[in-house]
């Protein structure tokens, strides 16, 4: 089988490391896979060269579409004549989607990972763009893959055609991200952290939606009540020459406590070196972040947008999302749980659940199925994916 993926761009980020994850899948040896992203290689294209997976990027600018590149993606989709088109969220739903139809492709799945669309967490233009496609998805895709029954909720009252989800949780590789004492100990003496120091990290790049002002307060409030140890931050614009963040981290006065690591390749290793993971998100879909940091053993603390209580089960806490008060409640019963439980014991209980439930084979298996099926309306509604 012969699988165009379509997505906006290739730089770290949820969607983008799905897909990679996908169509680097060893054991998926009957499926090829041609990627083609709508602006540049990225963080991922090189990566996706490396494994032997065709990359080809259309060179847009960003939020722009060019006649040259709709050109040459209608070409490219022409020669390649995939048995299926994936697209990835909005821009690529909607542009990917048009271009295959014009192109003759019928089998195509559509991919939508946000939950939020509310006005004051999105821009007018990606508002647009879904509307755009809402109206389109009861005639273009035969299939809308979703990574979260709250994703899936939220496009359905947004006007998608009801019909058509397929929810297929995201599935992480275990191999990489394992419980690793001897990269926790590397981490934790590169940032010069001591063994009984406690490490907090948010591994989430700089967005509205992200609510790092939350966490900020939260971390103001915690110092007020005696905790002494850090907080890294992880991600995209996550550093000193954020102008906005260092004007928040001054304001809440806690430039003691935050550390700043920007965007990083090593995100296992630092997952290791946590004793908690925080999300302080005002909406997600289905945060990778969280199974991610619990296949390596540490629990989180996350507010509770999209599925993320599902995610986290019995093995962390859950909050109100934007209420920092809240949060700093649950860090500081975290912390006290930490303190009188075995390490151990937290990291095989969080390891379990995510091997139980978020395993990458089975996604892989998901996605396939419905590709394979050509995912008519009715095969969507019995194909639903759901877990405890």
């Amino acid at each position: 089988m012969r699988v165009v993926h379509v997505i906006t761009c290739l730089e770290q980020g949820g969607a983008e490391g799905v897909l990679f994850r996908l169509a680097t899948f060893p054991s998926s040896q009957s499926t090829a896979h041609i990627v083609i992203s709508l602006q540049g290689l990225g963080f991922y294209g090189p990566r996706l060269l490396e494994k032997g997976i065709a990359v080809i990027p259309l060179g847009m600018p960003k939020g722009r579409i060019t006649l040259s590149g709709l050109h040459r993606l209608y070409g490219v989709l022409r020669n390649a004549q995939p048995d299926v088109v994936q697209t990835w969220m909005y821009h690529s739903d909607l542009i990917g989607g048009l271009v295959a139809r014009f192109a003759g492709i019928r089998n195509l799945a559509w991919g939508v990972r946000h939950a939020n669309l509310d006005r004051d967490k999105n821009s007018p233009m990606t508002l647009r763009i879904a509307r755009l496609c809402a109206h389109l998805s009861h005639l273009a895709p035969r299939a809308i893959v979703s990574c979260s029954e709250e994703a899936t909720a939220t496009h359905k009252a947004f006007g998608y055609d009801t019909r058509k989800f397929v929810n297929i949780p995201n599935g992480y590789d275990l191999n990489r991200f394992r419980v690793d004492t001897g990269a926790r100990e590397a981490m934790r003496r590169a940032w010069n952290i001591g063994p009984d120091e406690t490490l907090l990290g948010c591994v989430a790049r700089w967005d509205v939606q992200k609510d790092h002002p939350n966490l900020l307060r939260a971390l103001r409030m915690l110092a007020q009540q005696g905790f002494r140890g850090r907080c890294v931050l992880v991600g995209r614009n996550m550093d000193e020459h954020n102008a906005e963040l260092m004007s928040l981290i001054r304001k809440t006065g806690v430039e003691r406590q935050v550390m700043l690591a920007g965007p990083r390749d090593d995100v296992p290793s630092i997952l290791n070196a946590l004793d908690l993971l925080v999300l302080p998100s005002s909406g997600e879909a289905f945060p990778n972040v969280l199974a991610e940091a619990m296949a390596c053993g540490t629990p989180a603390v996350t507010t509770d947008v999209g599925d993320a209580r599902m995610i986290v089960g019995d093995t962390g806490w859950v909050v109100r999302p934007q209420d920092s008060a809240d949060l700093a409640s649950g860090l500081w019963s975290a912390l006290d749980w930490l303190r009188t439980t075995d390490r151990a014991a937290i990291a095989a209980r969080c390891r379990q659940r995510v091997e139980q439930h978020f395993s990458l084979q089975k996604m892989v298996c998901s996605f396939e199925r419905v590709w394979a099926d050509g995912c008519t309306v009715q095969d969507a509604e019995v194909h639903a994916l759901k877990i405890g």
